[in-house]
């Protein structure tokens, strides 16, 4: 121990000599030298020092030499500049394969501080990296810290945020089945219809956190028609189809899918029908006066859309408001499209109602059908009277004269009716819409058996 103690003194008498050897003797010697020199000179030194020129002269010196160094000062502390770099990109290392990493920024702000020249330098320069680094990390929660890669010393850097809590899990897969969804449809060509989509796989392999993959509900791939290379029927394929996952409610899912798009085969087609136009009248006329004609200056149009409803359209209806018509008139009317139906050859046509005095006319012995009968019912009228019912018509005279009977239609509606007698409305239409057509009897009645 005493020779340890030895030794550190001895250490320290060496650094004591050396310094008294080059630092403390030398510069004593020099302010002896400096001393000597006034008192031998003492009196030149005074004559010189007392000139009015020698005192400006030194003055001007001091002056300018305290002005260079509060400039050079100030400058260093006013000449301070911040300039924000916004939105620039987060890269975390981690191994992806294994894992996955919420709560870590897309991008953070960098603020630059220093001097205007120096700021300017660094803009100028390739723009650093911002990184954090998660290797070595598991399943959890996690605070680090995120760096800058800085290119100029001279320049402070400050990252905002410069800490985050990260969460980590176990990265883990599912395979679900995809389809698709069809985007910007009302910009198709309107007398084209998008028969079927055909992708190039069913299903595709989702990966991320286990409760992620529990909200997937579907996996669909978005077809664009702004993506179509032409409009007009024929097969066409669509590439880098993007996919993307929802939840039940139709929110995006944010997870990983592989592949991340597929290869769609689309085909489109042109589905068309001719139908003819028919013209009916809507509203009541003025008193005593009927409908003698119903005409357009078209009787048919093409129309355009799914073959589903093309196959249930078998005539377009126009409808036209005759409330209060006293005297002949002429309409111009605006074509509706009927659900399915994407477009009409024609957009507006004309039509004509010509009008006459109105008469009435009983057509008797109609019989009385029966509708929405429950099948496991059967029904029959309690009488002859209420199977048959006269029916009065009404309209212009040279309508009613020629009228055939076949086009009279009584029924009554037993919709909701069990075993029993009933006493039921009668209802009467016709095929000619010209006319209008009132049952004489209003009710009769029905007995309704168990099969």
């Amino acid at each position: 121990m005493k020779k340890i103690i030895r030794s550190i003194g001895k250490f320290f008498r060496h650094i004591g000599a050396f310094f008294d050897k080059w630092l403390i003797t030398p510069i004593t010697k020099l302010i002896l030298k400096i001393i000597d020199f006034s008192k031998s000179n003492s009196k030149g030194l005074e004559k010189l020092v007392g000139k009015k020129q020698t005192l400006i002269v030194i003055s001007l010196i001091l002056a300018l030499a305290v002005f260079f160094i509060v400039d050079s000062e100030g400058n260093t502390l006013i000449d301070q500049y911040a300039e924000i770099l916004y939105d620039q990109k987060v890269s975390a290392t981690y191994n992806e394969e294994a894992y996955v990493v919420e709560g870590l920024p897309e991008t953070v702000d960098i603020t630059l501080v220093g001097q205007k020249r120096h700021i300017f330098l660094a803009k100028q320069s390739p723009s650093g990296e911002v990184t954090v680094d998660l290797t070595g990390l598991g399943p959890g929660q996690h605070r680090v810290n995120l760096r800058y890669t800085q290119q100029l010393s001279s320049i402070d850097y400050r990252i905002d945020p410069s800490t985050v809590t990260v969460t980590i899990y176990d990265k883990v897969s599912a395979t679900k089945s995809l389809t698709y969804d069809i985007l910007h449809q009302d910009n198709l060509d309107t007398k084209l219809n998008i028969d079927s989509v055909e992708l190039d796989r069913s299903e595709v392999i989702v990966k991320g956190a286990e409760y992620k993959l529990d909200e997937v509900a579907t996996v669909r791939a978005l077809v664009d028609v702004n993506d179509f290379p032409t409009q007009e029927a024929g097969e066409l394929t669509l590439e880098d189809v993007p996919l993307v996952a929802y939840d039940a409610d139709g929110k995006v899912v944010d997870v990983e899918i592989v592949p991340k798009d597929v290869t769609a085969k689309v085909t489109i087609s042109s589905p068309s029908k001719e139908v003819p136009i028919e013209i009916v009248p809507d509203g009541e006329l003025a008193f005593g006066k009927a409908i003698r004609s119903l005409s357009s200056n078209i009787d048919s149009v093409t129309v355009y859309g799914s073959q589903e409803a093309l196959d249930r359209l078998d005539s377009l209806e126009v409808e036209v408001d005759v409330t209060g018509l006293d005297e002949d008139k002429e309409y111009t009317v605006t074509l509706k499209r009927p659900n399915g139906i994407t477009e009409i050859s024609e957009n507006t046509i004309t039509v004509n109602v010509t009008l006459d005095d109105s008469t009435t006319r009983e057509i008797e012995n109609i019989s009385i059908a029966t509708e929405n009968l429950d099948s496991q019912y059967s029904v029959q009228a309690l009488s002859e009277e209420d199977s048959r019912v006269t029916v009065v018509v009404t309209g212009s005279k040279s309508i009613i004269d020629n009228i055939d009977p076949s086009i009279i239609y009584a029924y009554v509606d037993l919709e909701g009716l069990g075993v029993g007698e009933h006493e039921v409305d009668v209802k009467v239409r016709g095929d000619d819409v010209k006319l209008t057509y009132t049952p004489k009897t209003k009710k009769v009645r029905v007995r309704i058996t168990a099969n």
